[in-house]
């Protein structure tokens, strides 16, 4: 992998920020015989390698206009959908898809402004290491009301959906799914999605046949980008290309690995931008590239990155931003977040464990929500500015991470105003039940040693509402220990030991002056207000 040090400015709907540009290595973008299929795109006539494509479904490229959609009219045991969700046939009739069969490198030029590209190489595909398909979009602009933009069916799958051996360590080069951004091009895919659709033979009713109590799915695809095998999406050898997603429901989906090594993707979602689904299995891995996530929250929630298994962020530029209306995350994983390199910055309502990558990163929890459009400046010691951010979305957590990001003390600024903070304690990822250095416990109050984890005696019940209980003699507890309670929208219950700093308005006169150390290392800012 390489590394350009070059400092550019980034923006995403209000953002900027000064950090690295970095591009990972390329993928070849030519079939194993080094030819490339030329498909071009248009409403009147789609030619592939210059001649207008068939109606032949044995041909390497065919169309028809048989798109997979959630069908209106439907009742209970047709699928999960909502009216929102389904759509009439004339409507889905008038896309037309566009079927890659074969494997090998398919350019794709031209816009298509109700369609789709799908690829299915069979039903055998999936344990076949030839069947590879490399989708290069050069200037291509598809559209899909009813469906994902791109879908990736059946290819070759590099990964297994095995929990006993899943691990975040991932190596997807040879996955069958892959989408390579040309090199100074803008490419645009405007997506929808499928809700589930029930396989109608598995479907098992109650006894009076008024709901479903089994059924298995037989469709469902969430991201205007899905691919339900493990993909990768790169750019060429400079990296200047764009892929832009705009997602009625959820951005970029796959339904196991998910690795970006390089381009310039920005995505606008109603729910996740980037999701892997398979639980305690998928890993989302960025190399490379510069990622830009908002999600715009139509659909009333949404995290920028959501990983049902692992997230590792190991170079590139990374922006996401959360619904601003949901206890969503900027970076969201089930199994553990890992930031080994790259810039980092995520906001939202909430913070999913971050584990020791080795890089340092910071995280700020807000005692209350941040309106979108303000900016926030972090400055080192020589009152030189690392990070401008103005995130467009309201958020409560923000999370900074970046090579930048060295030992030293910095200071925090909205505008010209110098913020504060109720705390100061400086701790690490993997304290809980810890108590970090320099926080002493309340005064009267002491921890043996060895208390972590200590039950009751043998004999001793706690009773139900121990509300109003008195503490041991000898032990008195303080008439209030202010900021105990996690802030509104902050951590989440079911992940302990993420208690943050805490930033208030500095017109609060009992706040000090926020100055804080940063220590080598994957560190994070928690106290107590």
């Amino acid at each position: 992998m390489k590394k350009n040090k070059l400092r550019k400015k980034l923006m995403l709907v209000g953002m900027c920020l000064s950090m690295f540009a970095f591009s990972a290595c390329k993928q070849k973008t030519d079939g194993a015989d080094g030819t490339i299929v030329e498909i071009s795109l248009s409403d009147a006539q789609i030619d592939v390698d210059g001649k207008e494509v068939g109606s032949n479904t044995s041909d390497a490229v065919y169309v028809a206009n048989d798109i997979i959609y959630y069908e209106a009219g439907k009742d209970f045991s047709y699928g999960e959908g909502t009216e929102d969700d389904a759509h009439e046939t004339e409507e889905a009739l008038n896309h037309t898809v566009v079927h890659i069969t074969q494997p090998g490198t398919y350019r794709v030029t031209g816009k298509l402004s109700k369609g789709q590209i799908a690829v299915d190489l069979g039903e055998n595909a999936k344990d076949d290491p030839e069947a590879v398909v490399t989708l290069i979009l050069n200037g291509a602009d598809v559209t899909c009301q009813v469906a994902p933009a791109v879908i990736f069916y059946s290819v070759y799958e590099c990964g297994s959906g095995d929990v006993d051996n899943a691990s975040n360590d991932i190596d997807t080069q040879t996955a069958g799914a892959n989408i390579i951004i040309a090199d100074d091009t803008v490419n645009t895919m405007n997506g929808s999605y499928v809700a589930k659709i029930y396989d109608a033979e598995s479907v098992i009713l109650n006894d009076d046949e008024t709901e479903v109590i089994d059924a298995s799915k037989l469709h469902k695809y969430d991201g205007a980008v899905y691919s339900k095998m493990s993909m990768n999406v790169d750019g060429e050898e400079k990296g200047s290309g764009v892929l832009n997603i705009n997602a009625e429901n959820e951005g970029l989906d796959t339904e196991l690995h998910l690795t970006i090594n390089g381009g310039n993707i920005n995505i606008n979602s109603g729910n996740d931008g980037i999701n892997t689904n398979e639980d305690n299995v998928s890993v989302t891995t960025i190399n490379g590239g510069t990622l830009t996530i908002s999600v715009n929250g139509k659909t009333g929630e949404g995290d920028g990155i959501d990983s049902n298994g692992w997230l590792v962020i190991n170079g590139g530029n990374v922006i996401a931003q959360a619904c601003s209306d949901s206890a969503d995350a900027g970076i969201d994983s089930d199994m553990g977040i890992y930031i080994n390199g790259g810039t980092v910055i995520a906001s939202g309502h909430m913070l999913d464990r971050i584990e020791d990558g080795g890089q340092t990163y910071a995280v700020f929890n807000f005692s209350q929500k941040q309106a979108g459009g303000k900016t926030l400046s972090l400055k080192n010691e020589s009152d030189t500015t690392l990070l401008d951010i103005c995130p467009d979305n309201e958020y409560s957590v923000l999370i900074y991470s970046s090579p930048e990001l060295v030992s030293g003390t910095y200071t925090l600024w909205n505008d010209d105003t110098k913020l504060s903070s109720q705390g100061g304690i400086v701790g690490s990822p993997g304290m809980e039940g810890m108590n970090p250095e320099g926080m002493e416990p309340p005064e009267g109050m002491e921890i043996p040693e060895g208390a972590e984890g200590m039950e009751p005696p043998e004999g001793m019940e706690i009773p139900e509402g121990a509300e109003g209980m008195e503490p041991p003699e000898g032990m008195e507890m303080p008439e209030e220990i202010e900021g105990m309670e996690p802030p509104e929208d902050g951590v989440r219950p079911d992940k302990p030991g993420q208690e943050m700093e805490n930033f208030e308005n500095p017109d609060n006169t009992q706040e000090r002056i926020y100055e804080f150390q940063i220590n080598q290392g994957a560190n994070m800012f928690s106290g107590i207000g």
